[in-house]
């Protein structure tokens, strides 16, 4: 089994065992940085255990127009993200150690459609659909913050 079909297994077919009951159908709110993409700030919520990854952005109805979430992750490798219970769609971006854009994607709500990396990374910005696009960002652009190790 590919690692993708793998992933996909386990978060289709394993349910969230190590979440509170009330994570597994309420959004999860966490702490936030500042992130810079050019002359824009973006409110992220960060994302950096197992259990915040696993729920994500997942059953929000709406986020505002600067906002998103930032996943961390301890090493960097191939991220993969799906929509499963995700109300709103959503824009990813793959992001490098040094804030450098690797590739962005575009993400239909409540899809199990993998959206990866090209690279290994270990950060992955989500943000309203279109937000990347309408901003300037591609592969290629930085982005600044704390995760990223330069101030905002």
């Amino acid at each position: 089994m590919t690692r993708i079909a793998l992933a996909l297994a386990c978060c289709v077919l394993a349910p969230l065992s190590s979440a509170p009951a009330w994570a597994q159908d309420q959004a999860q709110h966490l702490p936030t940085t500042t992130l810079g993409a050019g002359m824009y700030n973006i409110k992220a919520e960060v994302a950096r255990s197992e259990q915040e990854h696993e729920i994500g952005l997942m059953f929000r109805t709406s986020m505002g127009n600067n906002e998103g979430m930032i996943f961390i992750f301890e090493r960097a490798g191939q991220q993969c993200f799906w929509m499963k219970n995700t109300l709103i769609p959503l824009a990813v971006a793959f992001i490098a150690d040094d804030g450098t854009v690797v590739n962005v994607d575009e993400m239909k709500a409540q899809t199990l459609d993998p959206h990866c990396s090209t690279k290994p990374v270990r950060f992955v910005l989500e943000m309203n659909t279109g937000w990347f696009t309408k901003h300037g960002v591609k592969a290629g652009s930085k982005l600044s913050g704390e995760p990223f190790g330069t101030p905002r």
